[in-house]
């Protein structure tokens, strides 16, 4: 598994890279924000699923801090997906350092 920075997914997703962004929290919590191009499934969701998912793709997992989508990021690389990262600090991270602008909880 690997890390990304919020600056750092700002600068992947700023070259145009074929990314999914995969945000496990809940539906309420990606209701009051959310990254554009984000797919919701919160994470109690994941194992049931799976097939929505691309297991050979560049999978970048969201939550609220970082704790959640860490758990799920390890499960599917269990699962077998090849590449993933997990967003250190999560969507507060994105919302503090980069999109002044989206609502923070």
């Amino acid at each position: 598994m690997e890390f990304i920075s919020a600056e750092g997914l700002r600068e992947l997703l700023n070259l145009d890279r074929d990314l999914s962004l995969l945000d496990v929290r809940e539906t309420w919590e990606f209701e009051l924000c959310h990254i554009q191009g984000s797919i919701n499934i919160p994470m109690a969701e994941i194992v049931d699923k799976l097939d929505i998912l691309d297991r050979s793709g560049e999978t970048v997992v969201i939550c609220h801090h970082g704790m959640r989508s860490l758990q799920v990021a390890a499960y599917l690389e269990i699962e077998g997906f090849k590449k993933v990262i997990n967003l250190e600090g999560g969507i507060a991270a994105w919302a503090s350092r980069i999109d002044s602008q989206m609502p923070q909880y």
